[in-house]
């Protein structure tokens, strides 16, 4: 009888280099962990290895550039609307760059109160509070700080996204909907920067007549100038953190 579900173990390696033999790297490191651990390894077990140490070992990046100028072949008239970033240093904050680098203009639109993943830019209680119909209301930056402030901040971080984002660039204007064809008052261009509601962010801007759609999964799909693509592996999950520098 099986009493145990899944037991996930994260296993120790060296620093993974360029140039190094990857998979024997893993393969040792495994069967190391389970004698000394006294854990036995068996069918159906995965081994999962991130695209991290893959890229480390094969010196395969992209660099903010790199994105820029996918973002500008991608959006040739240089304004761009991105809807529905997560709220994220490393995950989201690295692409941000290289994003803001490819355009003129950039119309950030941010859900609220929280990113699609729960990370928040103000508490529930403050919306209660502010009057303010997520449904339906889109807020500027201005409207946003008169509801809500500038002492709300991540409950984990303690950024103020708002501010973090603002900074990338004097090419960005923030705004606030939960509606996303509401960016289509200030562009037709639009990258959607949602993960797991992308296909119908898209599909909904298309239908209210965007005139250019793309997705964090449509950028870097090929390679620019030697960028990290990879065309084994070449499907881009913007969840996880990619080797930009």
């Amino acid at each position: 009888m099986q009493t145990i579900g899944t037991i996930a173990r994260g296993i120790r390696t060296p620093i993974i280099n360029r140039g190094d033999d990857l998979a024997q790297i893993v393969v040792d490191c495994v069967l190391t962990a389970a004698k000394e651990e006294k854990f036995e390894l068996k069918d159906k077990d995965i081994i999962g290895v991130t695209e991290a140490v893959v890229a480390r070992a094969q010196n395969n990046y992209a660099t903010c550039e790199h994105i820029a100028q996918d973002i500008r072949s991608k959006f040739p008239d240089g304004i761009i609307g991105a809807v529905f970033p997560i709220l994220s240093r490393n995950r989201f904050g690295n692409h941000l760059k290289g994003i803001v680098r490819g355009c003129d203009k950039l119309y950030l639109m941010l859900s609220y109160p929280s990113d699609e993943f729960g990370n928040s830019l103000f508490t529930d209680e403050l919306l209660e509070k502010s009057n303010v119909n997520p449904y339906s209301d889109l807020l500027d930056e201005k409207t946003y700080r008169e509801k809500f402030g500038y002492d709300s901040k991540h409950i984990f971080t303690g950024m103020d996204y708002v501010e973090y984002y603002k900074s990338f660039g004097n090419n960005i204007e923030i705004i606030f909907a939960n509606d996303v064809r509401r960016i289509l008052d200030y562009t037709k261009q639009v990258l959607c920067c949602d993960v797991h509601s992308r296909f119908t962010t898209k599909r909904q801007l298309k239908e209210a007549g965007a005139e250019v759609v793309y997705g964090l999964d449509d950028i870097l799909s090929s390679p620019v100038q030697g960028s990290g693509y990879n065309e084994t592996y070449d499907f881009w999950e913007p969840t996880k953190v990619p080797m930009i520098c």
